[in-house]
């Protein structure tokens, strides 16, 4: 037998088995999505199917996607259903089957995970809420207090209907065990307190460690994760259907998502419904206005509940009806048996969280395009011309442009398109496309061009994240970040034309070096060029959200560029000037500090986005985040500079997610790195975004940090880039590679490996 397949025993299986089960692989649900895995032997092509396998590895998806729903279209050919879920239900059957693979391959480096699945209830519940005051900096860890946030009324959360649950993770949500007590330790120095003996075991090898698959996430969309009770209709369609329901929805009603979406509201009508009250918001559908009644309704058990309902309608920038939010609140625990309803007190308090529902509700839903939009008006701002920043605008790759446009426009008027470029050869790909090295016919200018696939992103709930990296690039001028030359569409993708740059990634310089890692002088100036980047883009009101060393590319000269920005989030930002109170108001100093610039984005957003290592706690909380999640993931980067490895991975997502919540942050003790080093790393991964380095003055804290001393910031793009032990390698056309082609719809006629930086 091949090397990697050797026999796995009858115990391993059980174990195999075991863990599939627990992660919802096998299932006896009619209504499934079949997998199947092979494992493949890199050195000689023979694959298998695994035993388990054979047995119609399933994954359930009625209960909580859309179900036969799912092709279910509106007059527009577009979904009826808001979300889609299909793809997020294979992704996660994908990582739970990924696990296993890994499990197979090294049972001995997954035995504590192993153990960790086969209790009767995991050690980790992903949390919604933490108590901050208890989780501050990570080298100072003490036991965390989880509350739980019930969609009821406040005083009822002992006797909450329904059990709090994030779906997203695929396992239910329930208060963290309480830990055991024990006394803060008396303080440390420094110096001790931060460091920590640890071998370089095999978890920390990166050839164990596949640290290619560190794609980011969309996990959820900030809709997504509002935990109330509500859902949302449209009256452009026949009989107002519901096009979206939370998962507290589904859970009060016992309705599975699959018998939801496309029906009408009616369903939760029964024997004691009061139809008067049905007529008055019957009566306030018809007028589009909005209106808080309570009634009794039926879950899908037959059993009643006392519904405190709100409608409120959404209207488009026009001013025109869009959607209509219906939020729902349980107050069976708080009728009045004598007057056989909510007494006026309660149905006044509650009423004003059930409009605060609709209100965040409201918010969330403008992140997502207009489901009755025409499919090409989801993609009109690709087809939109772009034009020259400040800059940039005498550079030769701009001048090139502008050249092929003034010919085209003057001669044949027609727009620059896919025609105008040459391929050269394939960069990398993601979730939902790929980027291509590519010349600009008669030009001899090289660019890169990121292609993605419409119907992946419609499929992936990701139109409007192509949408606002679009947006967000076009508005960019600036050394460390990337410039937009053009966007078009073709039938099947839609490109965007923007800078080649042919250092590759920093992810791949950092893999090269001998040790995995950088030494501290390299590691300080490509953290402050980063630094500087982020400062940019805060002032333009961009939140990065996915800073890792992938998403980090090399310009020719070894300076950095901050690449990818469809998880960023786009709002806006006030800029102030804070001025400094005198050292003493008797007599003037020399020394008086100037002011200071700070802008900085304060509109928060709670999608669930990110890449795995690098997500904050405030993400995986659903607590809402702004521009300190940056920080939070430049601190785990000069970690991984520093150290060859994040700080907080674990052997799955459940596990990574925990350490980032709950983990001490350790320093080895065996690589050599400055206390100032270290100090830094602590202060920007402090827990609690509100204390966190940079969350006060952005980046003008993290510049003034001691780590940093030397670092000339204006001129720091003048700075030559440190000695390596590995240097950088530049990559660029290859005289004796194949001619390639395109085909009508954007894709690569002719197959070609793929040079992943």
């Amino acid at each position: 037998m091949p090397s990697g397949m050797e026999q796995v025993t009858a115990g391993g299986f059980s174990t195999i088995r075991r863990m599939a089960l627990l992660s919802g692989i096998f299932s006896p649900s009619p209504l499934s999505r079949m997998m199947v895995a092979t494992l493949s032997n890199s050195s000689a092509k023979y694959y298998r199917y695994f035993g388990f396998v054979e047995r119609r590895m399933q994954v359930e998806v009625s209960k909580y996607t859309e179900g036969v729903n799912d092709k279910a279209l509106r007059p527009n050919g577009l979904p009826k259903s808001l979300i889609r879920y299909d793809d997020r239900q294979k992704a996660k059957a994908l990582d739970s089957m990924t696990e296993v693979v890994q499990t197979i391959k090294h049972p001995k480096s997954h035995s504590l995970t192993v153990s960790h699945y086969t209790s009767d209830k995991p050690d980790y519940r992903l949390p919604k809420s933490i108590d901050f005051d208890n989780l501050t900096a990570p080298g100072r860890l003490t036991p965390v207090n989880v509350s739980q946030s019930p969609t009821t009324f406040p005083d009822a959360a002992k006797n909450s209907r329904k059990s709090s649950r994030i779906s997203l993770m695929g396992f239910k949500s329930m208060s963290i065990r309480s830990a055991a007590k024990h006394e803060e330790p008396p303080p440390t120095e420094p110096e001790i307190l931060m460091t920590k003996d640890i071998e370089r075991s095999h978890s920390w090898d990166r050839a164990e460690w596949e640290r290619d698959t560190r794609q980011g996430f969309d996990l959820a969309t900030t809709l997504e994760r509002i935990e109330k009770n509500f859902v949302i209709t449209d009256p452009r369609l026949p009989d107002n259907p519901i096009i979206f329901a939370s998962d507290s929805f589904l859970e009060l009603t016992e309705y599975t998502r699959e018998e939801i979406l496309g029906r009408n509201c009616r369903f939760l009508q029964g024997p004691e419904t009061d139809q008067s009250t049905v007529s008055k918001v019957r009566d306030a559908i018809r007028e589009q206005r909005e209106i808080t009644v309570q009634l009794i309704n039926y879950t899908k058990s037959g059993k009643k509940f006392w519904n405190l309902f709100h409608l409120q309608p959404m209207r488009d920038q026009k001013g025109e009806l869009q959607y209509f939010i219906g939020v729902q609140l349980d107050g069976s625990d708080h009728v009045e048996p004598l007057q056989n309803r909510l007494s006026d007190a309660t149905e006044k308090q509650s009423a004003k969280l059930v409009k605060a529902t609709a209100e965040n509700v409201n918010e969330a839903v403008r992140e997502l395009p207009d489901a009755n939009l025409r499919p090409e008006d989801l993609w009109a701002i690709h087809s939109q011309p772009v034009f020259p920043r400040p800059h940039k605008k005498d550079s030769p790759s701009w001048t090139a442009i502008q050249k092929v446009l003034n010919h085209q426009i003057t001669s044949r008027g027609e727009k620059i398109g896919l025609h105008h470029f040459k391929p050269i050869k394939p960069l990398g790909c993601g979730d939902t496309g790929s980027v291509h090295l590519v010349e600009l016919q008669g030009a001899g200018e090289l660019y890169a061009m990121k292609a993605m696939e419409k119907s992946m992103m419609l499929n992936r709930n990701k139109v409007h994240r192509a949408c606002i990296e679009r947006e967000i690039i076009s508005h960019l001028d600036h050394p460390f970040l990337p410039t937009l030359y053009s966007s078009f569409q073709t039938s099947t993708h839609v490109c965007l034309i923007t800078d080649f740059f042919p250092g590759g990634e920093l992810f791949s310089l950092l893999d090269k070096q001998p040790m995995k890692l950088f030494n501290e002088e390299s590691s300080r100036f490509y953290a402050a060029e980063v630094v500087v980047g982020l400062e940019y883009l805060h002032c333009l009101g961009i939140v990065y959200r996915d800073l890792k060393p992938e998403n980090i590319l090399l310009q020719k000269d070894g300076h950095i560029v901050l690449s990818d920005f469809d998880l960023s989030f786009l709002t806006s930002c006030k800029p102030q000037i804070i001025k400094h109170a005198p050292p003493n108001k008797r007599r003037r100093s020399r020394s008086h500090p100037p002011p200071t610039f700070v802008a900085e984005p304060i509109t928060q957003s709670n999608s669930f986005v990110g890449t795995e290592e690098y997500i904050s706690p405030e993400i995986i909380t659903g607590m809402g985040h702004s521009s300190a999640i940056d920080w939070w993931a430049l601190g785990i980067l000069l970690y991984e500079m520093l150290y060859g490895r994040t700080p907080f991975r674990g052997k799955n997502r459940q596990k990574t997610f925990a350490n980032i919540l709950h983990k001490d942050l350790t320093f080895p003790s065996s690589i050599p790195v400055s206390l100032a080093a270290r100090q830094l790393i602590n202060a920007l991964l402090n827990r609690d975004p509100s204390i966190r380095l940079g969350s006060k003055t952005g980046a003008n804290e993290i510049k003034q940090h001691p780590f940093f001393r030397g670092i000339n910031w204006p001129l720091i793009r003048c700075m030559k880039p440190p000695h390596l032990d590995a240097p950088l390698q530049l990559i660029g056309k290859d005289p004796k590679a194949k001619e390639a082609t395109w085909e009508d719809d954007g894709v690569l006629v002719q197959s070609m490996d793929i040079d992943i930086f």
